[in-house]
C-alpha cells in the first residue's frame, strides 16, 4: 500500500511490482489455474483527463491512449495487459479492477504509505490530543478524489470474480469530495475545527479523479454504496484507539527507561 507520497518518490520500486503479477500469472499457468484476480487501480488512467477538479467521473476507456501516473501507473496498466494477454493465449479466466482508493479500519495510518483518509485521520487525532488545533494539508486542498470503504471493495471483488466481465472495470465510489471537504468530514467526526495550513509543495497526485460506474452498473446492477461519512466514522475511530495505544505505549517505555 501506498499513498501519493510514497508513489511519488519510489517509481522505480513501485515498477518493481511487475515482477509480482508475472510470477504470479506464470505459476497460474503452470498449475492451471482457472480464474484470476488482479488488483489494478485508478492510477493506470491518462493523466491529461485528470487536470480539472471537477472530474466527472473516469470512464473504463479513458486509460488510452495512455499517459498513466508515472512508475506506479504504468506498472498496473502493463499487469493489466499481461492478465489479458494470459486470458487470451493460455485460457487463464482473469478478471481486472481498477480500484479507486480503498480505505477503512486495520489499514496503513502512519508511516508513509498511508491514503489520504487514514492520514487525515490520524493528524486530527493528534491535534485533538495534543491541544495543538492545527493541521497540515498537501496541496491547495481543491484536488478531489472518491474513496471506496473496504467492505464495498470486498464485496465487488466477489461480484467480479464471479461474474463474465473480461474486461478492467471500475471499483470505486463515485461520491467525489475535495480535500478541504474530506477533512471537514473528519472534523465532524471527532467534534473540532482546525487551523488548516497548506504545503504547496508537498505531493498531491493530479487534479480531479472519480469512477464512473456505468459499466459496473450494467454488469452487475450494483455499486459501491457505502457514504464516506459512514466508512469514515468507523475508520477514525479504528485510528482513534491505535493513535492511542501507541501514545500510551511510548509514555511507558520512557517511564521504563528511567527518562522519567
Amino acid at each position: 500500500m501506498g499513498g501519493m507520497g510514497f508513489i511519488e518518490a519510489n517509481k522505480a520500486l513501485c515498477m518493481l511490482s511487475v515482477l509480482i503479477n508475472t510470477h504470479l500469472l506464470e505459476a497460474a499457468r503452470k498449475h492451471h489455474v482457472q480464474r484470476y484476480f488482479y488488483a489494478s487501480s485508478a492510477c493506470v488512467y491518462n493523466g491529461d483527463k485528470q487536470k480539472d477538479t471537477k472530474q466527472p467521473g473516469l470512464k473504463e476507456e479513458d486509460a488510452y491512449p495512455a499517459l498513466a501516473e508515472d512508475g506506479y501507473g504504468w506498472e498496473k496498466l502493463f499487469s493489466e495487459r499481461m492478465c489479458r494477454h494470459f486470458r487470451e493465449d493460455f485460457g487463464i479466466q482473469t478478471r481486472v479492477a481498477r480500484f479507486h482508493n480503498v480505505y477503512g479500519p486495520h489499514g496503513t495510518w502512519d508511516g508513509g504509505r498511508e491514503k489520504a483518509p487514514a492520514a487525515i485521520c490520524r493528524k486530527v487525532i493528534a491535534a485533538k490530543v495534543s491541544g495543538k488545533h492545527e493541521i497540515e494539508i498537501w496541496g491547495a486542498g481543491d484536488q478531489t478524489r472518491s474513496f471506496m470503504y473496504i467492505d464495498d471493495c470486498l464485496k465487488g471483488i466477489g461480484l467480479i470474480m464471479n461474474s463474465q466481465i473480461l474486461e478492467p472495470i471500475n471499483l470505486g465510489s463515485s461520491e467525489m469530495v475535495s480535500i478541504n471537504q474530506l477533512v471537514d468530514i473528519v472534523e465532524e467526526i471527532a467534534g473540532i475545527k482546525l487551523k488548516r495550513t497548506y504545503d504547496l509543495s508537498a505531493p498531491k497526485g493530479v487534479n480531479g479523479r472519480n469512477s464512473d460506474n456505468t459499466l459496473i452498473q450494467k454488469y452487475l446492477q450494483w455499486e459501491p454504496s457505502i457514504s464516506l461519512k459512514t466508512g469514515l466514522e468507523k475508520t477514525y475511530r479504528w485510528i482513534y484507539d491505535e493513535y492511542v495505544a501507541r501514545e500510551r505505549g511510548g509514555a511507558a517505555e520512557e517511564r521504563g527507561s528511567g527518562r522519567w
